[in-house]
C-alpha cells in the first residue's frame, strides 16, 4: 500500500480557512458530534453515518487532501445523509478556532485513525497531533468525551499516546487493555485497518476519555513531547501487498 502524503508545513497548507458553524453544517445541529481528523476519501464516515447506531450523532470528516474532500461529498450528496459532513483544511491551521466556539458539550468523540506517518523524528512537526491542537481538542471536549487513536506505525503512534497522557486532560479505563487494545470500540473498521489485519499485521489502538482535570501550559506539554521524540526509534510504513489507498 502507497500512502499519498501531502506536507502540512507546505505554504499553501499554513493559510487559516474558517469552518462553517454547526448549524450551518448539519439538520440537526444539537445532535453529539463525532470529529474524525483525517477522515480522507470518506468511507469510514459515510459508513458510520447510516449506521443504526450512529445515525443519533452528527458526523464531521476534516481531511487535508482537497480532491478526497470533493469525492467524500459527492457520495454523501448521493446518500443524502444530513448527518455528515466532509472539509478541507489542515487542522493544525484551521481547527482550532472553530473548536472555542462550539457549543459545551457537543464534541463527544474524536478519532484520528492511521494519520499520515512521517516516520523521521525530524519530521514530527507534520504529524497530525501537535500540543496545541491536543489542548484546544481537551478545552472543546466535556468531561466523558472519547478520543480513539490507532495506527498500524509503532513510532506513529507511541508519542501520540504519550502526548495524549502527558497532558492529564485524558485517561484510560482500569480495565482497558495495555498497552494497546485489540479491539476496535467503533462498529465501523476503516479501509486501512481491514488491509492491515487482512495481511496479519499489528493495529496499535487506544481509546482515551476526557478527564476532569484542566489542561497543562503548551509548554509543559511540549516539553514533554521532546522529551518523547528523543527516545522514538525511526521507522518504516507497513508493507502491505496490496493496492494504493488514501
Amino acid at each position: 500500500m502507497v500512502r499519498q502524503h501531502v506536507n502540512p508545513l507546505s505554504r499553501s497548507y499554513q493559510l487559516p480557512r474558517p469552518l462553517p458553524a454547526l448549524d450551518e453544517l448539519f439538520a440537526q445541529p444539537q445532535l453529539p458530534l463525532h470529529l474524525d481528523i483525517g477522515s480522507a476519501r470518506g468511507r469510514f464516515l459515510l459508513a458510520m453515518a447510516q449506521h443504526p447506531q450512529q445515525q443519533g450523532w452528527n458526523h464531521l470528516g476534516l481531511e487535508i487532501r482537497r480532491p478526497l474532500v470533493s469525492a467524500a461529498e459527492a457520495d454523501r450528496l448521493t446518500l443524502e445523509l444530513t448527518n455528515l459532513r466532509f472539509l478541507f483544511g489542515n487542522a493544525n491551521v484551521s481547527l482550532q478556532n472553530w473548536l472555542a466556539e462550539l457549543p459545551a458539550g457537543r464534541l463527544q468523540r474524536v478519532t484520528i485513525q492511521f494519520p499520515d506517518p512521517w516516520f523521521k523524528t525530524k519530521h514530527h512537526k507534520r504529524r497530525v497531533l501537535q500540543p496545541e491542537l491536543l489542548l484546544a481538542l481537551g478545552a472543546a471536549q466535556p468531561s466523558g468525551g472519547a478520543l480513539f487513536v490507532q495506527s498500524d506505525v509503532l513510532a506513529v503512534i507511541e508519542p501520540m499516546v504519550a502526548v495524549i497522557e502527558a497532558s492529564g486532560c485524558y485517561g484510560r479505563a482500569a480495565t482497558d487493555e495495555r498497552p494497546w487494545r485489540r479491539a476496535n470500540p467503533l462498529p465501523v473498521p476503516t479501509e486501512r485497518e481491514q488491509l492491515v489485519l487482512r495481511q496479519g499485521l499489528p493495529v496499535y489502538r487506544a481509546l482515551f476519555t476526557r478527564t476532569h482535570q484542566h489542561p497543562p501550559a503548551l509548554a509543559v506539554l511540549q516539553q514533554h513531547l521532546n522529551a518523547t521524540l528523543e527516545q522514538s526509534p525511526q521507522a518504516t510504513d507497513n508493507r502491505l501487498n496490496s493496492a494504493t489507498l488514501p
